[in-house]
């Protein structure tokens, strides 16, 4: 592949493998933080989703936001008809965490999709990225 370096063709590498595992039910980072295997900073919680704090945060206010029951949901392009109901509970929540974290003056939501979009995570998540001016184009 021209143009693609050796560190890009083993993290797209990486990436896929995890997609891989992430798709044939090996549990995520995310189910095991679901299932209080794995501690965080919980900052909202219901009955469908999780948001906590990220432990890498890319901006002052960096939240993850994720569905406590996977249901195939690895990545947004593997989406189905079914997953409408928790994709719109994501984006409500996600307005609920930003205001009840003081966002009023803006906030970013990212989801990556695939080796591509730099996932690395394959269980269906949303950052919740503010407190400071956010750069246009992303990167």
């Amino acid at each position: 592949m021209s143009g693609i370096s050796e560190e890009e063709n083993a993290i797209r590498a990486a990436a896929q493998n995890l997609a891989k595992q992430a798709e044939s039910g090996v549990p995520t980072i995310f189910d095991k933080i679901v299932k209080k295997e794995i501690p965080c900073t919980v900052v909202y919680e219901d009955d469908k989703v999780l948001a906590f704090r990220d432990i890498n945060p890319q901006a002052p206010t960096h939240i993850v936001i994720i569905p406590k029951d996977r249901d195939g949901l690895t990545q947004l392009s593997k989406a189905e008809e079914r997953h409408k109901e928790i994709l719109g509970h994501l984006m409500y929540t996600a307005s609920l965490v930003a205001k009840n974290l003081g966002l009023d003056d803006g906030f970013r939501l990212v989801i990556n999709d695939g080796a591509s979009g730099c996932q690395s995570v394959y269980h269906l998540h949303l950052h919740l990225l503010g407190g400071r001016q956010m750069k246009w184009p992303p990167g």
